[in-house]
């Protein structure tokens, strides 16, 4: 399967090439090696992000020993591998005349890391920090980043990042569609009151009205060249509130009034990035937004037979997914959240699919371009629990430093320094 690539990308290429004969030219470069040697996956990548910082350019080998880095022989890169705990070598220049000529030959390719790209979380003001898989990945490997709620996305302020992630988020405005199990429960309560609020604040008579203008702006973030990526239920909330603009698809407990007649007929699937044909869980007492997610046929499975498997593209064609699905291991255990996985029958043509349960119909991981970015959905609430549940205690990493699962997802974060962007803000 092929995909187009990000504009700039030819950049990066040429980049690369220039790269390799200055790195030849040097006397030593540390390698990280990111296969089953290596000590701290997640880490790594928190190294490689500090190391942009600091101005240095880092090479990401992809496919070569689990995806390893390449970068500049220093004190400050040698010191933060030292203080995180990773493996690396130390490595001369035949040493690297080696390794290049490995790449040359086979299904690997050079991906030059330029700028360290600007983060931020969109998430809610009451959430804690372990309600989220991104944010306790980039807690751990001490990558920095920024908090953006509602006001911040309508105001515009999402220009001022490279990488936008979306916390578990309902877009469709039914509050999670907790209704049915936590109605009474006081974080709950809260949940809507503080929605209403901030509703009510931004000029919308209605919570569901003021998630659907959040997307529009999102979707025009994604348009102009920005990176999204979205995990469990922002992924199908998402598109289904981009399918539903302007159409009223919640019930009682959520607005106070009924649905519009014929609401699922009025969907609009021009508008959503990945997702068409979808049919909707009109039910307030179900645990469920629409047909897309597969979470059922999961808990079928169950947890000993739940595995997904990353595709294998060409490196050399297709450097894009290659980045997004470089890991030690190509089978990774399942994961269960709202949103589970994706039915693959309802993917748009367009849509790349980069992890599947084999066999099922059912798509863990998926990718693809808007305009002029680039959007990622992972299925699942924490790579390393595998049925999470609310008030479940916080995922400690440092049990699962070599994570094959929070590893895409820290794919998603080095992605974008791939291609060095001036954004006016």
């Amino acid at each position: 399967m092929k995909s187009s690539l990000p504009a700039g990308f030819a950049r990066v290429v040429a980049a690369t090439l220039l790269s390799l004969v200055l790195s030849v030219a040097a006397e030593a470069k540390l390698l990280i090696p990111m296969d089953l040697e290596q000590t701290d996956h997640l880490r790594a990548y928190g190294v490689a992000f500090r190391s942009l910082e600091r101005g240095d350019n880092v090479e990401w080998l992809l496919n070569y020993r689990g995806g390893s880095f390449v970068m500049d022989e220093t004190r400050a890169n040698e010191r933060e591998c030292l203080l995180a705990g990773v493996q690396f070598d130390k490595v001369g220049s035949a040493d690297i005349g080696r390794i290049y000529d490995s790449i040359e030959q086979n299904n690997m390719e050079i991906v030059l890391l330029e700028k360290a790209p600007r983060i931020c979380v969109y998430t809610p003001p009451n959430k804690q920090p372990w309600d989220d898989a991104v944010t306790m990945a980039l807690a751990y490997a001490e990558i920095p980043f920024d908090k953006v709620w509602d006001h911040d996305v309508i105001g515009g302020r999402l220009l001022e990042y490279d990488w936008v992630h979306l916390h578990h988020e309902d877009f469709t405005g039914q509050y999670g569609k907790f209704y049915a199990s936590y109605a009474t429960a006081p974080w709950y309560m809260e949940q809507q009151r503080q929605f209403e609020a901030a509703a009510r604040e931004a000029g919308f008579a209605t919570v569901w009205e003021h998630k659907h203008a959040v997307v529009r702006r999102i979707r025009e973030y994604v348009a102009q060249g920005g990176f999204l990526f979205a995990m469990c239920s922002a992924c199908d909330t998402y598109d289904i509130a981009l399918a539903a603009q302007g159409v009223d698809i919640v019930d009682v407990p959520f607005d106070g009034d009924r649905p519009d007649p014929g609401c699922q007929a009025r969907l609009n699937y021009d508008n959503t990035f990945v997702f068409e044909n979808f049919k909707l869980e009109m039910n307030p007492m179900a645990y469920e937004y629409s047909d897309i997610d597969m979470t059922q046929e999961a808990v079928r499975r169950g947890q000993r037979a739940d595995f997904f498997t990353l595709f294998d593209f060409s490196a050399k064609e297709d450097p894009v997914p290659t980045m997004l699905t470089q890991c030690h291991v190509n089978v990774i255990s399942g994961f269960m959240g709202q949103t589970t996985s994706f039915r693959k029958s309802l993917l748009k043509k367009s849509t790349i699919v980069l992890a599947e349960t084999e066999g099922v119909g059912e798509a863990k991981y998926i990718h693809g371009n808007f305009g002029q970015g680039t959007f990622t959905f992972y299925g699942g609430h924490d790579p390393e629990d595998y049925q999470h549940r609310v008030g479940d205690p916080p995922t400690d990493l440092r049990l699962h430093p070599n994570s094959p699962g929070y590893r895409l997802i820290l794919n998603n974060i080095l992605f974008p320094a791939a291609e060095k962007k001036e954004r006016k803000t």
